[in-house]
């Protein structure tokens, strides 16, 4: 059995300026291949939804896993609903500590 995973409105324009910045820093094909391989990996969740860390010291249920060591994800598992929510992606440097516990995060 699988779950679904799904992007956070806030996921989903944080994959946005990540493609940009990365797109203006080096080219638009090293942004593609590394926001395709971030997305790929958010959806391998699917499978195995329960990796990561639990950090309910941030926030009640979220928890967190790293891609490449400098990008960390936060994501919510709902085994009733067997669904992945991709909460926020935040890039190396970020106090993603601080920003989960004042996040909101609209769907």
């Amino acid at each position: 059995m699988t779950f679904s995973v799904r992007f956070s409105r806030l996921a989903r324009d944080q994959l946005l300026a990540l493609d940009d910045y990365i797109a203006d820093a080096s080219s638009p094909d090293v942004a593609a291949r590394f926001v395709d391989g971030l997305v790929e990996f958010c959806c391998s969740l699917a499978i195995f939804p329960e990796r990561g860390t639990r950090r309910d010291d941030l926030r009640p249920g979220i928890r967190v896993i790293h891609f490449h060591r400098r990008t960390t994800l936060a994501f919510a598992v709902d085994p009733d609903a067997r669904s992945v929510v991709i909460l926020a992606i935040y890039q190396a440097g970020r106090d993603y500590e601080n920003l989960l516990r004042a996040d909101d995060f609209p769907d």
